[in-house]
């Protein structure tokens, strides 16, 4: 099974813009130690799309001995399925425990062609695949029938999934929140956890709405409104900073975020009472 709280983490940037490796490991290891089960290195939260291949492997790699055996998911999709299977097969050799693999987006294959790209990336590679559906990045929605089609592939095995309409269990996946706001009613319907943002931050909290404490959520709303004010990854690098996590700036195109919405996270984290362990 592939579940619990698994953080889509930043990754974290030097001064120069830099992979910086160390301030990756301590991260990882803070979140481990405050509510996360695992990880997923070079997702979008991670900004994986500006991320060369060479950082990627050098991520995969500090990831994999910081997390000492707690699951570590690669985000491996892109919209170039030997692009994919290459990355997929480096995130193997890293030692991760699972690949975290998009639908391919901007050229929106055939219900045949997305098949066949998740058909060649599965043998390609023994890693577990988590699909990822979310159409409002992509322009592509794998509907619940194509997504148990894809389940008899003998190595897909779960679904992150971030659309909000028709959001049902698809047999022989387990099924993942995609988004922060998607947790407490994935697991109302079986699911297994979520691949989660403000998991950053609270942690301990989410892992409550994954135990089955769904009015634990509504505290949290908050929050993830305030952390929607910019890219998941600029906003949470600017709360990361203001709780004193060495992450850096985004890089282009995102940017950092303005004073109003800096604000408004410094009032989110205020109201959760996390700036007061700072």
């Amino acid at each position: 099974m592939i579940g619990g709280v698994l953080t889509a983490m930043v990754t974290p940037f030097d001064a120069d813009g830099g992979l910086d490796e160390e301030a990756s490991a301590a991260l990882i290891r803070h979140l481990l130690a405050n509510g996360s089960d695992g990880v997923v290195l070079a997702g979008t939260t991670g900004e994986g799309p500006t991320l060369s291949d060479d950082e990627d492997v050098a991520l995969w790699t500090v990831g994999v001995e910081a997390a000492d055996g707690a699951p570590v998911i690669a985000g491996t999709g892109s919209n170039d399925t030997r692009h994919t299977i290459e990355l997929t097969e480096r995130a193997a050799a890293c030692g991760v425990h699972a690949a975290l693999v998009v639908t391919p987006y901007y050229n929106r294959p055939s219900r045949e062609g997305v098949v066949a790209h998740y058909r060649a990336v599965a043998a390609a590679t023994d890693l577990p695949i988590v699909l990822y559906n979310i159409p409002q990045r992509t322009g592509l929605d794998m509907p619940n029938d194509l997504l148990a089609e894809l389940g008899q592939i003998e190595t897909v095995v779960a679904v992150k999934q971030a659309r909000y309409e028709d959001l049902e269990p698809v047999d022989g996946l387990d099924l993942l929140a995609g988004n922060d706001d998607l947790l407490a009613r994935v697991m109302g319907l079986g699911g297994t956890g979520g691949i989660l943002v403000a998991s950053h931050l609270v942690g301990e909290q989410m892992r409550r709405v994954v135990d089955g404490d769904s009015q634990a959520e509504e505290a949290l709303l908050p929050l993830y409104e305030a952390l929607s004010v910019a890219p998941a990854a600029a906003s949470m690098k600017t709360a990361l900073g203001l709780l004193g996590h060495p992450v850096g700036k985004p890089r282009l195109p995102l940017v950092e975020p303005g004073a109003d919405a800096v604000d408004a996270i410094r009032s989110a984290l205020e109201t959760q009472g996390l700036l007061e362990r700072v």
